[in-house]
């Protein structure tokens, strides 16, 4: 059997069973600071597919950095197949100012395909597209709320995609979204060259939280498995089948002021039911937020001082809203009690 070849990547070769991260000049700041993009290649030594995984496109979601890192420290993937492509920080310079921005003030998530001689976000897009996104076979995308806000564990995939749909249930998120694609994102632009995405949503902008990681890094995982990547029971698999999420809609503050709130994300919720209350300072005026149907909290405000129009909760509406709050909390006690991997072979 012929030797599997190396993978090339920013003028490094990494050969088949080894590691490395390789460095992708970027830009150059304005004190002649250098700055890149670290990929980090685990090339397995039996061929398989090419996957990727990234996180902070937006530099305040550190949470992705955090499961990548957790990912890479898995002893299994001695055992893997095919190449890994680990990208923890996508937007350095937003990392480094604790901002979901560039620079420039642009949103690298709106800026895809980008060019090679565009803008400081164009330039970026560009080079992530065309040396990561391009050369794989599947995508994850890891993402969290922005700051002041949290989401609840979710995958987002385009509706008109049942291959992915399959995929978003070997990961195991309580909850898929349908989310159609956006002009200029990474799942638009990566469409185009061919490479399915996956976006994997949870957390809180600037903070971690447990469960979003541990749900992470099992779904990445699960993904894996399902490829062909992993062996086998390299991780349990989840107790409730995700519950799907048809359309969503933002709940906003009816007045600025106080807010007390008395629904949590991932609370399953009826018409009419009283989620939060905005007061003014001085206790003379209140104002309801009730929910409008039927439903799931997949993401709220976590700020107690809110203006006027604020999005305060993210409604989804359920395809079978009669089995959400089973589901949610199956997948709340897994994340609580269950070994969802050996714990030495994840740190």
């Amino acid at each position: 059997m012929a030797k599997r070849p190396g993978f090339a990547l920013g003028g490094e070769v990494v050969a088949p069973g080894d590691r490395r991260t390789v460095a992708l000049p970027v830009s150059v700041l304005s004190d002649h600071t250098a700055v890149a993009m670290s990929v980090h290649v685990v090339h397995g030594r039996r061929p398989g597919p090419t996957l990727f995984v990234s996180g902070c496109i937006h530099g305040d979601e550190v949470i992705g950095t955090e499961i990548v890192r957790r990912i890479l420290a898995s002893k299994v993937l001695g055992r893997l197949r095919g190449t890994l492509l680990a990208v923890p920080v996508v937007n350095a310079y937003g990392l480094i100012n604790q901002s979901r921005y560039l620079p420039d003030r642009r949103d690298l998530n709106r800026c895809f395909p980008g060019s090679e001689g565009g803008s400081l976000a164009a330039r970026l897009a560009h080079r992530f597209l065309h040396e990561i996104v391009a050369r794989s076979d599947l995508g994850i995308d890891l993402h969290s709320a922005a700051i002041h806000r949290i989401n609840y564990p979710q995958i987002r995939v385009s509706p008109d995609d049942p291959a992915m749909a399959d995929l978003a249930t070997s990961f195991g998120a309580p909850v898929v979204i349908h989310s159609p694609l956006r002009p200029g994102s990474l799942r638009e632009a990566a469409r185009r060259v061919g490479t399915p995405v996956l976006l994997y949503e949870a957390g809180e902008g600037l903070r971690f939280d447990e469960t979003c990681v541990r749900a992470g890094v099992a779904g990445v995982l699960r993904v894996m498995q399902a490829q062909g990547m992993l062996p086998a029971r390299t991780v349990s698999v989840p107790r409730a089948a995700p519950q799907t999420c048809l359309s969503s809609k933002w709940l906003r503050a009816p007045m600025g002021g106080l807010l007390r709130t008395y629904a949590a994300d991932g609370t399953a919720v009826e018409r009419g039911q009283l989620l939060a209350v905005v007061a003014d300072p001085f206790g003379e005026t209140e104002a309801e937020i009730r929910a409008p149907a039927d439903g799931l909290i997949v993401g709220r405000a976590v700020m107690p001082i809110v203006n006027e129009g604020d999005a305060i909760f993210h409604l989804g509406r359920m395809a079978a809203p009669a089995g959400t709050e089973g589901a949610v909390e199956r997948f709340e006690a897994q994340m609580e009690s269950d070994p969802l991997f050996d714990e030495d072979e994840i740190l």
